[in-house]
């Protein structure tokens, strides 16, 4: 009898390690994502400030100008349901929209090399770096992130955290990651003229 018990003892024992690594997990991946969504609002919040500065300088470019706008808009304005992080669906239609806003600082930033009196104005360098900064930021936070999320995704599909997923904390469920597009993974083509 004593020896039943001591088994059974043990086997509770040993199978309670990382009982509470689900919530942990799930509250990392929580932060993590906070960050993310802090850092795109920080980067969003410096275009309108470029936006102004680039504009006194290239009237001429204003096409550009209104793509970063509606970038920017698009970014900020896409609605973020409470489950995203379990939504693929929603998930892609942020990561789409802050793609483009990137994709739309770019142009502008390659648009303002044209432009001497842009590229050697105090305010718009500084701006650029601030940009370069936020993006640096935003790389960090969604690296952070999709650890936060492996470690989550990992517990909940390997044992014991399976088992423990699957009795206590079912309510939990994976999160989304980042992904890149096929087209973003090509080699450029590079032509010496």
């Amino acid at each position: 009898m004593f020896k039943k018990l001591m088994l059974i003892s043990s086997i509770f024992y040993l199978s309670a390690c990382g009982i509470n690594n689900i919530p942990t997990y799930d509250e990392a991946t929580t932060a993590a994502w906070s960050e993310v969504l802090n850092q795109y609002k920080r980067r969003a919040d410096l275009v309108p400030n470029l936006v102004k500065t680039v504009q006194a300088s290239a009237d001429n470019e204003r096409g550009i100008l209104l793509d970063v706008v509606e970038a920017r808009n698009k970014a900020t304005q896409t609605q973020l349901p409470a489950d995203m992080l379990n939504d693929p669906a929603a998930f892609k239609k942020f990561q789409a929209a802050q793609d483009g806003l990137s994709s739309a600082l770019s142009r502008l930033l390659v648009v303002v090399e044209r432009y001497p009196d842009i590229k050697s104005n105090q305010n718009f360098l500084q701006l650029q770096s601030q940009l370069e900064g936020a993006d640096n930021r935003i790389t960090v936070a969604r690296r952070d992130y999709i650890n936060a999320v492996k470690a989550l995704n990992t517990e909940i599909r390997t044992y014991p955290g399976k088992l423990w997923h699957s009795f206590l904390y079912s309510d939990i469920e994976s999160k989304e990651q980042f992904t890149v597009e096929a087209e973003a993974m090509k080699v450029p083509e590079i032509e010496f003229k």
